[in-house]
């Protein structure tokens, strides 16, 4: 089943982003719990998951962006593309980005971005795969903290 995330998938979601770069999930607190809910009833915010029997195997998250040029038409921005490692390879990452893809082109999105600090080769395959590249745009970083 692919579908948007809802309140209850935070810890298994919190579970996945363990294959993605997190250490750890962070504590159970008042400001995560906030942060939860704003994000899934952002209109604008959209957080797909894969789900197999009952368990979240793969995510994405897609946010609509507001934009004043290109027609007043909005983009979209993807984040947090993960899938377990044990369920790598079966399609389900692409699955989420179809989702997103289908979500940005009923916003009227003209363009779709999203960054990646892999350097493997079978990462940028992926994406490529995925009709994504790399020519277009250079992408520049300032970390915050």
């Amino acid at each position: 089943m692919l579908r948007e995330a809802v309140q209850e998938d935070l810890f298994e979601l919190l579970n996945l982003y363990l294959s993605l770069h997190e250490k750890e999930i962070p504590e159970d607190s008042l400001h995560l719990q906030q942060v939860w809910s704003e994000m899934i009833s952002d209109q604008r915010h959209h957080v797909i998951v894969k789900e197999v029997e009952g368990r979240i195997v793969s995510s994405c998250i897609c946010v609509i962006i507001p934009n004043l040029t290109r027609g007043v038409r909005p983009y979209a921005l993807i984040e947090n593309v993960v899938t377990r490692e044990e369920d790598r390879g079966k399609g389900y990452a692409s699955a989420c980005l179809e989702y997103a893809k289908q979500i940005a082109k009923e916003r009227n999105c003209y363009k779709m971005m999203l960054l990646t600090g892999s350097k493997n080769a079978s990462t940028q395959n992926f994406y490529k795969g995925a009709g994504y590249n790399s020519e277009d745009k250079t992408a520049y970083i300032q970390w915050l903290d």
